[in-house]
This record gives structure tokens, sequence and C-alpha cells, in this order.
């Protein structure tokens, strides 16, 4: 690899980690004010996941736990 190619693959790292971090802390912060946290915590997790695997792992959980709670939605439990 040139040395390019590793500057250009740190900018990637570093760029997708400080805007993915950021979304994801507005996003927290947006559970206790006011705004729309269930888009940004799923976009910060997305931007982090390209690189890192618990942000995947994260995004992966919040995905199986939304259509689960959608799923208990459309097909109510008759008592």
């Amino acid at each position: 690899m040139s040395s390019e190619s590793i500057q250009v693959n740190w900018l990637k790292r570093i760029t997708l980690s400080v805007l993915g971090g950021a979304l994801l802390l507005v996003g927290v912060a947006m559970i206790v004010l006011p705004g729309p946290a269930i888009i940004f915590i799923p976009a910060g997790l997305a931007l982090l996941a390209v690189e890192y695997d618990f942000a995947r792992n994260w995004l992966l959980r919040m995905r199986r736990w939304l259509s689960s709670r959608a799923r208990r939605r459309r097909m109510p439990e008759l008592h």
C-alpha cells in the first residue's frame, strides 16, 4: 500500500467515527430533549458500523427489537 492510500483510509475512518459518534450523541441527547432520537441514533450507529463491530452488533439488536415491537403492534395477543 502506498502512503497516500493509508492516509485516505485513516481519514475515512476518522471522518466516519466523528460523524457517527456525533449523530449518536445527539440522538441520545434527544431522548430527553425534543427531537427525533429514533432517526439520529440508528444513523449514528450505521455510520459507526462501517468501521466498528460493536456498532454493527448494536444496530442489529436495535433492528430486531424494533421489528419485534412492530410485529406485536400489528398482531396483539388475545387474552
